[in-house]
């Protein structure tokens, strides 16, 4: 079996850097993403005080008593904003729900642009002081980084540097807390109950900051899982099937999980925030004209991301 390729780039070599040292950021992040799938991002501009921060919300939020969190609960945004409760979503084909809860937070816009009214305003959480403050600050870090990475991306793919620009410039991109909780009954649970059942991300790309413990695994192009270690300061960030749509499979969207802990740790809590970097609901997904040949057929309909977000969310339980 050959060596994932997983490389650990400086996103500010990007940002700041000469052409040919952007040249060859874009070049390796592609690589990456068509090897083992994902990059572990450094210099990314979220301070280490920042995310110790926000991980003490996050554990804030999912340590408050059951009917205060029962306030936050919106069925009908199908998840997509305030608090979901246990038992709520199922990874694609399976049978049993994943074994956590969350919380998420999605685009505030402030520039008067109209898309504002398709989107539903965030949950406002009154009982944590700084709560709504810092992931705020996160969300906005996060989705410059995101913006980013898809220039470089735009350029490993041979399109306009600013191709994707229009497209996630206040986009439907999610902030999501997960507190995967811990297992007090292990013999109660059913053989395929697990924190996250094995699946592709919706979206674009994801950045996904470090993790409160070991558990998340990632499908290699070798079909093996590999064991992703937590860092808090890290930064990974994998392909999302919006992507793989869009390239036909040029660049694949990345399978992972969160396994359940040693049986040992299974009354511990596992926390982790990931941010799900989409576009505006009327992008084109249609596969891009260069990544369709005689050797590489066409493999997917044609549909906007929002048409493929709603199918995606019936698929996994949130939305009916």
């Amino acid at each position: 079996m050959s060596t994932p390729y997983i490389p650990t780039l400086d996103l500010g070599s990007y940002i700041d850097g000469t052409e040919q040292e952007r040249k060859k950021f874009s070049d390796e992040l592609g690589r990456a993403f068509n090897d083992s799938g994902f990059v572990t991002i450094t210099n990314h501009g979220l301070s280490q005080e920042l995310i110790d921060k926000l991980y003490h919300n996050i554990q804030a939020v999912f340590h408050l008593p059951a009917d205060q969190k029962a306030k936050y609960e919106k069925p009908e945004l199908a998840g997509q904003r305030g608090y979901t409760s246990p038992g709520k979503e199922t990874a694609k084909g399976a049978k049993t729900a994943d074994l956590k809860e969350f919380w998420q937070i999605g685009q505030t816009v402030t520039d008067g642009d109209p898309i504002k009214e398709q989107y539903p305003d965030n949950e406002y959480l009154e009982e944590i002081a700084d709560f709504n403050e810092v992931t705020n600050e996160v969300y906005r870090k996060l989705e410059s980084n995101g913006k980013h990475l898809l220039r470089a991306i735009a350029t490993y793919l041979g399109l306009p540097i600013d191709y994707f620009d229009q497209h996630v410039h206040n986009g439907n991109s999610i902030l999501r807390g997960i507190h995967y909780f811990p297992i007090e009954n292990p013999d109660a649970l059913p053989d395929d109950a697990v924190r996250a059942g094995a699946h592709e991300d919706i979206n674009l790309i994801t950045l996904l900051i470090g993790a409160s413990a070991d558990g998340l695994e990632v499908l290699t192009r070798s079909n093996e899982w590999l064991p992703i270690k937590a860092h808090h300061s890290d930064i990974v960030v994998n392909v999302g099937d919006m992507l793989q749509r869009l390239t036909n499979n040029k660049l694949r969207s990345t399978t992972h999980r969160v396994v359940n802990p040693p049986r040992e740790l299974m009354k511990t809590s596992r926390f982790s925030v990931p941010f799900f970097l989409h576009p505006r609901s009327d992008m084109d997904l249609t596969s891009l004209d260069s990544c369709v040949d005689e050797a590489h057929p066409k493999l997917y309909s044609d549909m906007t991301a929002g048409e493929y977000l709603d199918e995606r969310l019936r698929e996994i339980g949130l939305k009916k």
